[in-house]
């Protein structure tokens, strides 16, 4: 087990206990306080069957609670101020379905004693929680400052910014725990002579970061193009690594900078994207519940495609086709067959038109009103995909884009989605120069990410459908 694993599981073992400590502290004030009522005794009051099963069941809800607000997704070096603002929300959020589970049935005719038992619960599960999760994080942060909690990184840069970055880090208080192992030659940098520690190059990257144990990579932007550097950052993202870039007010990333560091250079994290870690996990769980639900609902569905296709031409009812994801890694994206068999002559991609003679007459219904991509719902409870991104597009594809606009490459931030801001606003590309111009709407989109703008994607995406705009 990992120390970020260790770490993690400090904070969920935290919660769990805390949490059985709170609920069961209420449940004593709850008789105390006369908000129950048929019970002779303290002790038959705790011995019946709804507290007991209160007992063994809320925890596990606040638990879920806990994992939805993304408290868990950065184990270490929190946020004083957001573990505050996350801890108070989720015992707000609990106590608002307890009271909705259990508690309705305690109200009584004076208000003011049911907005008391209301605070009260919410008093507990934060101040116990709290204090328990605060212990663990300043014991972490104790560790972190006096050198005993280390995490190893890379500088990619070994010109004279990437030193300079590297001096400064030793010269401030380090918060952030960093342990530099190495620099990363940057190409057309000039490398500084005074560097005492390892020096590897661009394409040993993923071997060095393997062999180091590497926890983060930082970018030191230089004089280079933009060009160039999104072509280094691109290669990193396959690290699957947190990818952090000192400040440049030359470079796409600085409108979503993100300022943790008051004592030296504030990092711009590029390998994320500013949806909050509550709102990743939350559209995480909407992905795999909407995917098994359709993946049900939609199963006559399925069945009547596939006995369709298979009348109307010979193949296999299923075409897959190998796309690049997140962090650029590859996947078999999935589909309903809607062109003939072998469409692609001499394995050379091509782009489909309207009027494009390989598409079978089921392909054109099927591709009218998007039936072609619900098997990509699969593709989704698999976690390749989203229900709202970026189209995945192929190497082929992606290697003529980043040639004229590269920052496409921007796009591997993120899950591609079944349906896009790009679909909705575009529809489907049929040349290079329309994929530029979908791009747009894309990069638009991982700028303003949210389950808000999710939504309205997945409303635009359903009256697209329903109005066989698909094409």
């Amino acid at each position: 087990m990992s120390g970020e694993q260790i770490q993690r599981l400090k904070y969920v073992v935290g919660d769990f206990l805390s949490s059985n400590v709170a609920w069961f502290l209420f449940n004593l004030l709850r008789y105390q306080l006369g908000f129950v009522k048929g019970h002779i005794s303290l002790m038959s009051f705790l011995m019946s069957y709804n507290v007991i099963i209160g007992q063994a069941v809320f925890p596990l809800l606040m638990m879920f609670v806990y994992y939805i607000s993304g408290y868990y997704n950065v184990p270490y070096r929190k946020s004083r101020l957001q573990e505050f603002i996350i801890t108070l929300l989720s015992a707000v959020c609990n106590s608002f379905l307890i009271l909705l589970v259990a508690l309705i049935n305690d109200m009584v005719e004076n208000r003011n004693d049911n907005y008391e038992m209301i605070f009260v619960l919410v008093g507990l599960l934060f101040v116990i929680v709290y204090a328990v999760r605060l212990t663990i994080t300043n014991s972490c942060t104790r560790k972190i400052r006096s050198g005993k909690l280390q995490f190893n990184a890379l500088i990619v840069g070994s010109g004279a910014n990437g030193y300079a970055f590297y001096n400064r880090l030793h010269s401030t208080i380090n918060t952030f725990g960093y342990k530099v192992v190495g620099f990363v030659d940057m190409p057309g940098e000039n490398r500084v002579k005074d560097i005492t520690l390892p020096v590897y190059d661009l394409s040993a990257l993923t071997q060095v970061c393997k062999d180091n144990d590497v926890k983060e990579v930082i970018v030191v932007p230089t004089k280079q193009s933009l060009e160039q550097m999104l072509v280094v950052i691109d290669q990193l993202y396959a690290l699957d690594v947190p990818i952090k870039m000192t400040p440049d007010k030359n470079n796409p990333f600085m409108s979503r900078a993100r300022f943790s560091n008051l004592y030296g250079d504030p990092l711009v994290d590029v390998s994320g994207n500013t949806m909050s870690e509550g709102g990743k996990n939350i559209k995480r769980v909407l992905d795999i519940v909407v995917s098994v639900l359709m993946m049900i609902i939609l199963l006559p569905v399925y069945l009547t495609v596939g006995v369709l296709i298979r009348l109307d031409s010979k193949g296999p009812v299923i075409f897959k086709q190998e796309r690049v994801g997140r962090f650029n890694k590859r996947f078999n994206i999935y589909k309903f067959r809607s062109m003939v068999v072998d469409a692609e002559k001499n394995n050379t991609p091509q782009l489909s038109s309207d009027n494009d003679p390989r598409i079978t007459r089921v392909g054109h219904f099927l591709r009218k009103y998007r039936i072609d991509e619900l098997p990509q719902f699969w593709n989704v409870l698999k976690g390749d995909m989203s229900l709202v991104g970026p189209r995945p597009e192929r190497q082929y594809y992606i290697d003529q884009i980043v040639a004229r606009k590269p920052a496409y490459r921007l796009v591997h931030q993120v899950r591609p989605g079944i349906t896009s801001m790009g679909q909705v606003k575009f529809g489907y590309a049929s040349s290079v120069d329309e994929m530029l111009e979908r791009l747009d709407y894309d990069l638009l989109y991982i700028e303003n990410m949210s389950l808000l703008n999710d939504v309205k994607i997945l409303v635009y995406t359903i009256k697209i459908v329903l109005t066989g705009k698909g094409v």
